[in-house]
């Protein structure tokens, strides 16, 4: 299949050179070496606890912040080099949703000015032509024409999101990443906007990063899942071979540690549910010190990924 979204050695660090007097200053590595392949129509989902990456990996595929190594090419066309310097090469292949609907609306503009502006500055697009495109997205996301006129704030999360979801779609993009889509929204909400977001998908012919803690939700929707452990992507796989036989002790961690009913909370924890400190990371595997397998070679050598068997592959040193 076509791949929509190639990374290699992805990987951003923050803070680090020299400061005041001279200073060595501190550096923060957010994510590392980050590779891999997303195929156009494809849904790939990516897990990890807070603080794991998740957010600034998102951030670095769609060019809100640049990446300090490696490349990223979006149907052949390779943008990495451009992360920072030219935001309107990321806006027409691959747009944001972000987790909080509300607050990523500009509370001082009415709606219809909100999903038209990626329309007059991507695309250049003429006044009626505009608003036929706005017309059509609305009907779309399922929302009624007189909301054009109003303002976020006077809305509900559920209507707020598809508002969210309308705007990135008014830029015709290839990929949508879908940060926590629906975390902030009622149960009986989040279903809504799924179905819809599956229904935009086959209508627009999209390819979906969907970014989630919420494991049940990402086995629902994703063909391939990613799981992510202190910046490093740990295990990648089929995403029914990911939940029902992980072979990384961590995404075993997160399955046994998701609520489910009948069984005690916190029942998965294993050892220490502290991540390591990342300003003096460790010299092996990140996950040796909550890892009950971990060995002398873990906690001295970090583990290269490796194809366990066809497309599932994983860093661990000794996988389940």
């Amino acid at each position: 299949m076509t791949a929509a979204l190639k990374i290699e050695d992805l990987g951003k660090t923050f803070g680090g050179g020299r400061g005041l007097f001279d200073r060595q200053r501190p550096a923060v590595q957010a994510v590392a070496d980050a590779t891999l392949s997303v195929a156009r129509g494809e849904t790939l989902g990516v897990v990890g606890e807070s603080g794991c990456g998740k957010s600034t990996f998102a951030r670095m595929l769609v060019g809100l912040l640049p990446p300090t190594t490696g490349r990223i090419e979006i149907e052949g066309e390779n943008l990495g080099a451009q992360a920072g310097r030219d935001p309107a090469a990321f806006g027409r292949v691959i747009q944001y949703v972000f987790q909080d609907p509300i607050s990523s609306l500009n509370p001082r503009k009415t709606v219809e000015q909100i999903i038209e502006a990626p329309l007059k500055h991507l695309h250049a697009m003429p006044r009626e032509a505009r608003r036929k495109r706005i017309a059509e997205i609305f009907d779309a996301v399922n929302l009624r024409p007189e909301f054009l006129s109003r303002y976020p704030h006077e809305f509900s999360g559920g209507q707020a999101q598809r508002i969210g979801i309308a705007r990135a779609l008014a830029a015709s993009p290839r990929i949508l990443l879908l940060d926590e889509p629906v975390s902030a929204l009622d149960v009986s909400v989040q279903a809504q906007v799924l179905n819809l977001l599956a229904h935009l998908k086959a209508e627009f012919d999209l390819t979906y990063l969907f970014i989630s803690h919420d494991l049940a939700v990402v086995e629902a929707v994703s063909d391939r899942v990613a799981v992510m452990y202190f910046g490093r992507i740990v295990e990648l796989g089929r995403a029914e071979e990911i939940f029902q036989a992980p072979r990384h002790p961590y995404t075993a961690l997160l399955a046994r540690s998701a609520p489910v009913v009948g069984r005690p909370l916190g029942a998965g924890e294993d050892g220490s549910g502290e991540l390591p400190n990342p300003l003096d990371p460790p010299q092996g595997c990140a996950f040796a010190m909550r890892c009950p397998k971990a060995t002398e070679l873990c906690r001295t050598t970090r583990p290269d990924m490796q194809e366990l068997t066809p497309g599932h592959a994983t860093a661990c040193h000794h996988p389940l």
